[in-house]
């Protein structure tokens, strides 16, 4: 659909990388799994806007800019920072190959210019307090994302600029290590998408395991304490009809449970996008049962995220069959 490959290149002469687990070996003229040269990663296929605050981020449950968490230190004030912004910088390529992105339309832009951390750091002004890195995924781009954060905490030294990060995780231990010290310094959080707790349903919806994912966020989970005052980590799923149903998010929630029982959790609704356009949008009944088993794992902040999506009633049997 969108002319990439099916699977991570491995040409014997390419070029190799190894910023995500997939180990590409990238040929000549060609591209990764993720759509991208091999090369320099140090400009990048993004963009960027700015959202008020408190925005509707995934971690805003947890966000100092929305729950003041953290005041002073980490806060403006001890509650949402209105008058203030997130500068949200979106990276356009993933690491996965999501049947249901809900962002697939960059994959399509044929306009995008390679940007310098530099062009990024320029567009942090006064009233901004948080950067977010999302996507498509940095991971692929993480080079680029780094050096922006390094550089904008540089040149607003002494002043609140908390950089959060959106990610599914499949990144190099090294470069997860740099990723947490940017937030966890600037009072930032770090949001994991887990996807699905089944390797094979991973596949199926993602195109790539997800060992690494959960590798990375036991990684990260084991740093929670250094700053027990703003969370560290959030992690999110989103419950797709017919394949993430309450016994795939009772295993995340166990795995999420061993590692902190109480790292937010937020559940979020689906909606019909990409190549899973013809399935329903998420029930309540069936975010009912998903809340009950993330609690019953042992989860103590669970959360519903897009709640205004959730539909009525139930979808009938094929819900919970493992269609």
């Amino acid at each position: 659909m969108f002319g990439l490959p099916l699977e991570p290149p491995r040409a014997q002469d390419g070029a190799p990388c190894a910023i995500c687990s997939h180990g590409c070996r990238i040929p000549v003229d060609g591209v990764g799994y993720c759509g991208l040269p091999a090369g320099d990663r140090t400009r990048a296929a993004v963009s960027w806007y700015f959202g008020a605050l408190p925005t509707n981020c995934v971690a805003s449950v947890a966000c100092p800019g929305g729950t003041g968490a953290g005041y002073p230190r980490y806060a403006l004030r001890p509650g949402p920072e209105h008058g203030h912004k997130n500068l949200a910088v979106f990276y356009e390529a993933c690491s996965f190959d999501c049947l249901y992105c809900q962002n697939w339309q960059y994959r399509v832009r044929k306009d995008a210019e390679a940007a310098s951390p530099e062009a990024v750091v320029e567009a942090v002004d006064r009233r901004t307090t948080c950067i977010n890195f999302f996507g498509g995924d940095p991971a692929p781009q993480i080079p680029h994302a780094l050096a922006v954060a390094e550089l904008a905490l540089a040149a607003n030294r002494g002043r609140i600029l908390r950089i959060c990060w959106e990610t599914n995780g499949t990144l190099a231990c090294e470069l997860v290590d740099r990723m947490v010290e940017s937030a966890l310094v600037s009072g930032g959080v770090i949001k994991f998408d887990l996807k699905a707790w089944d390797d094979g349903v991973h596949r199926a919806l993602t195109g790539a395991s997800n060992s690494t994912t959960l590798a990375n966020f036991a990684r990260v989970a084991a740093r929670v304490r250094e700053r027990p005052e703003v969370p560290l980590l959030v992690a999110s799923t989103t419950l797709v009809p017919g394949y993430v149903d309450q016994r795939e998010v009772a295993g995340i929630s166990a795995f999420i449970a061993n590692l902190g029982r109480g790292i937010p959790y937020s559940l979020l609704a689906f909606h019909p996008s990409c190549l899973l356009d013809d399935l329903p949008i998420t029930s309540w009944a069936h975010m009912e049962r998903c809340v009950e088993a993330a609690q019953a794992a042992g989860l103590t902040t669970v959360h519903i995220g897009n709640r205004h999506m959730l539909q009525p009633g139930d979808y009938g049997d094929w819900s919970t069959a493992g269609v």
